[in-house]
């Protein structure tokens, strides 16, 4: 058996400062820390970090107050940090500076009183974040069919936003539909999808075809994850996004020769390994790690937090 291993794969820059950032406030306070949401979307970081003593809240009340709280990698909306002061949490903001961009667009364009489109998924931690900037603003939409359904008046300022973990693909086509219906329809300067969800499409759609079964390491509440496998999905080739080697299948592999992994961007390498592990203990597997793109992409802690360190110093 040969495994195609995709490079880019895994942990992202946003979800690396995130998961750092949890772990420099437990060095410095303990693991009495709370998280707003799960840090990121993967059951081992969360098992991981559990294990040590951190919760993860949905609720602001589930934090005492003065706690320190941290909010996850998908960012928040105002009325949550205000949730916050008015417990008197400590808070540090783990938030993805590309999500944090989407905020500002949002901000930015309903104060100019434009119609906000945010193309996304309903219900997805950072569509909420990003709707409660200007909720009176923002119409939520999923897919090309529903964009006839938005009735704005034709001399209406309108502009569209995306959640960064979109397939490119998925959200071009409702873009494609926005222009049509709406030809003076703006966008920010830079598009919202990041680079490393861009990437790791990229990647396995470059090597899927060489491939007779596609597996994604990754949390089936990570939508980039879910990306990838609707991607290595296509052409009727079987592909599963999976935690872990624990999930693995032996009928999977029946008459298999050649299979392609890559994992979401909030999931961790070892993973991976675990996987590959498995495929070369039981199927005497050769890896050969395909690099498609390269990545070079990394962001500080965040500011309250590197404030701390310098206190603590």
């Amino acid at each position: 058996m040969r495994i195609l291993l995709a490079n880019p794969r895994g942990f992202c820059a946003g979800v690396n400062m995130a998961i750092e950032c949890l772990d420099e406030a437990i060095r410095m306070f303990g693991p009495e820390i709370y998280v707003y949401h799960e840090i990121v979307h993967n059951k081992y970081v969360v098992d991981r970090f559990s294990r040590q003593g951190v919760r993860f809240i949905d609720e602001i009340e589930e934090a005492p107050e003065g706690a320190i709280l941290l909010y996850s990698a998908h960012g928040v909306s105002p009325a949550i940090r205000e949730a916050a002061r008015r417990r008197k949490l400590q808070t540090i903001d783990a938030t993805c500076p590309l999500v944090t961009k989407v905020h500002l667009e949002a901000i930015k364009y309903a104060r100019a009183g434009y119609h906000i489109i945010l193309i996304g998924h309903e219900g997805h931690d950072e569509v909420i974040g990003t709707m409660g900037e200007a909720p009176e603003s923002i119409t939520l939409v999923e897919t090309p069919e529903e964009v006839a359904g938005l009735t704005f008046p034709d001399e209406s300022k309108v502009a569209y936003l995306t959640q960064t973990t979109l397939s490119v693909e998925e959200a071009a086509r409702v873009i494609t539909a926005l222009r049509e219906r709406f030809p003076q329809i703006e966008s920010p300067p830079k598009e919202d999808i990041c680079y490393a969800t861009t990437n790791r499409q990229h990647a396995v759609k470059q090597l899927a075809a060489q491939a007779d079964l596609v597996l994604v390491l990754g949390s089936q509440n990570s939508s980039n994850s879910r990306r990838l496998q609707e991607l290595g999905a296509e052409g009727n080739r079987p592909a599963y996004l999976i935690d872990g080697a624990s999930e693995l299948r032996p009928e999977w592999f029946t008459g298999v020769e050649t299979v392609l992994i890559t994992a979401g961007a909030s999931a961790p390498e070892v993973v991976v390994q675990d996987v590959i592990d498995h495929l070369k203990s039981e199927h005497g597997a050769e890896v050969e790690e395909v690099v498609t793109r390269e990545e070079h992409v990394s962001f500080p802690l965040p500011k309250e937090l590197r404030k701390l360190q310098a206190a603590g110093s």
